[in-house]
């Protein structure tokens, strides 16, 4: 057994001595291969370490940008991090497509956010509702030094009530709270108000009259944290035009593309197995953007699922119709994002994606990321209906499978061109380049 005491406090060149020692049985290529990815800005380097604990090395993704994403009458490039071939391409093929269709059209719906203290209490529910009544003011005065900065930018605590759930498991009740944090992502302040909140639980209660001693006794804080389930802050993503309009080189029936469009979104409505394959497309575009400007992809995608099944069902994210002689996509989409704190003041790369996308707020943040979800969602669907989704895919993933054959330039040329219009497989590639050799 490998265990090892004391990791954290030693030094990051004693952890990778230790690693390499451990599991590579000394191999000096292997700290050579982690070294090799430091930056050579020494004080760059010490902001990265910090980031996370027991840092070794930077671990890289391409950053690329999608240009031509008009939204709202707007002109953005958009910044987008991601290692999966075809999906940055896949993103400019799209806006440039919309761009000279009226662009996207983004609206935020709505921007609350939601926290909960678990509690369980084993007595009268009449009684506990009156003693969560008369404590409203007092949460409201035992945060106000954390609100108070929230408050003067707009924010703050929204509403503070308590839900039943003893149905479900016995003695289980909640604090829902719910909050606008503005332009910050607001975990941190969430989460403060709530550990007040059942703080203020644990206090008053043994001060409420109308409570016996064992009701007294049997209020117990289980946890108090925020939801990444966020159904109330949702942005709308959008596009329409004449269907005559969707005519171009991929599209020579414009009829028949939007009736087999609609189709394919529709079976994605009601059928499991093609919606998660057709909203993994939109997390694509989305986390791509999401992960750029320095936010919590995992929050997103945890809360994004969760409100493809709110309905007792997983089913599609987008949806689309024709109504007359017009075609319409569109989406709802529940984002909690951040601008300011976290990564966003700290990563230059972040700060790098937030100048080129011009500082926006939360708001606008959300309609950016939106759209770009609704972009790849768009390319994928007029892909699959069209050439296939395998076409482009494979001519993106050529020039990995070149990479992993270490291709020189020149074979790297011959292979582009040899598949120039042949359909790409794995194993036709490994086959030419290897017949290139002989």
């Amino acid at each position: 057994m490998n265990i090892v005491n004391g990791f954290s406090k030693l030094t990051k060149e004693q952890k990778i001595n230790w690693l390499v020692e451990t599991y590579f049985k000394n191999d000096q290529t292997v700290v050579q291969l982690l070294k090799s990815y430091w930056n050579s800005n020494e004080e760059l380097q010490k902001l990265h370490d910090e980031f996370i604990e027991n840092t070794i090395t930077n671990f890289y993704l391409p950053m690329g940008i999608a240009p031509n994403f008009v939204i709202n009458g707007k002109t953005y490039t958009v910044p987008m991090v991601i290692e999966e071939s075809s999906v940055v391409a896949a993103a400019s093929n799209a806006s440039k497509f919309w761009s000279k269709r009226g662009g996207f059209k983004a609206t935020v719906l709505s921007t609350e956010k939601i926290g909960n203290v678990h509690f369980m209490f084993g007595g009268s529910k009449q009684n506990l509702v009156q003693f969560i009544e008369k404590l409203q003011p007092v949460f409201r005065s035992r945060t106000s030094n954390i609100t108070r900065n929230m408050e003067k930018r707009g924010g703050g605590i929204l509403s503070i009530v308590l839900k039943d759930k003893t149905a479900e498991l016995e003695n289980y009740y909640q604090l829902h709270a719910t909050f606008d944090t503005k332009d910050s992502m607001g975990a941190n302040f969430i989460n403060s108000c709530l550990e007040e909140f059942a703080n203020v639980l644990r206090e008053e209660v043994s001060n409420f009259d109308l409570f016996t001693t064992e009701e007294k006794e049997s209020l117990q804080i289980v946890m108090s944290i925020l939801s990444n389930y966020v159904p109330n802050c949702l942005v709308r993503a959008e596009v329409s035009c004449k269907i005559a309009d969707l005519k171009s080189k991929e599209i020579e029936n414009p009829q028949e593309f939007a009736e087999k469009f609609v189709q394919a979104v529709r079976i994605a409505e009601i059928e499991t197995y093609r919606a998660v394959t057709h909203n993994k497309g939109i997390m694509n575009g989305v986390d791509a953007v999401v992960l750029a400007t320095g936010n919590d992809f995992r929050a997103i995608e945890a809360g994004v699922h969760a409100f493809a099944a709110k309905d007792g069902k997983y089913t599609s994210l987008s949806h689309a119709e024709i109504v007359g002689d017009e075609f319409r996509f569109w989406m709802n989409l529940p984002l909690a994002l951040g601008t300011v704190g976290g990564l966003t003041n700290l990563h230059p790369m972040v700060k790098f994606a937030m100048k080129l996308l011009e500082k926006p707020k939360a708001d606008n943040l959300m309609k950016i990321i939106a759209v770009a979800g609704l972009a790849q969602n768009f390319a994928a669907i007029k892909s699959l209906t069209t050439t296939g989704i395998q076409k482009g895919h494979m001519k993106m993933h050529l020039m990995n499978i070149l990479n992993q054959f270490n291709a020189s330039a020149d074979e790297k040329v011959t292979v582009l061109q040899h598949f120039a219009e042949k359909t790409v497989s794995h194993s036709a590639v490994v086959d030419f380049i290897e017949g290139l050799r002989k």
